[in-house]
């Protein structure tokens, strides 16, 4: 009998950013102005993952630091804990970006480990400085809850 392929594990989010709904929310209008939005995808199939973000209506021609996080997003920008972490060798998935000239960003990424289903990233956290490996992490700007 064929075995069948394992379906792909995926996870989603994104929208317009709001001052108040975690599912998409703003924590600095500054960095994350009103209309700006973010959508991302991650999805596990044959031994790797490929995240994608997608950025719109920032701030124009800047760096931003962009992660998957453990928890879900929540009115306060720590709500969504510590970096997600995979697998034995704490693999995160970063996606720092520039935004262009009109505001808009996107980064994908690809890693050679599958996303377990009882151990998904729960939020993307954009930050207002590009990752610094050893240095604390930048302040977080907005966040994203993943489904």
């Amino acid at each position: 009998a064929n075995t069948p392929a394992p379906a792909p594990i995926s996870v989603t989010g994104g929208g317009e950013l709001t001052d108040h709904d975690p599912a998409a929310i703003a924590y600095d209008r500054t960095l994350a102005p009103k209309g700006a939005q973010a959508s991302l995808t991650a999805e596990s199939i044959g031994g790797q993952t490929v995240t994608s973000l997608v950025m719109e209506g920032f701030r124009h021609a800047r760096p931003y630091g962009a992660h998957l996080h453990a928890k879900p997003c929540g009115k306060s920008p720590d709500a969504a804990g510590p970096h997600f972490m995979q697998g034995p060798d704490h693999a995160e998935i970063w996606l720092d970006l520039r935004t262009d000239g009109q505001g808009a960003g996107r980064s994908t990424t690809r890693q050679a480990f599958t996303l377990d289903p009882n151990h998904l990233p729960k939020s993307l956290v954009i930050h207002a400085e590009p990752t610094a490996p050893g240095a604390p992490p930048a302040p977080r700007v907005a966040c994203i809850t993943l489904h």
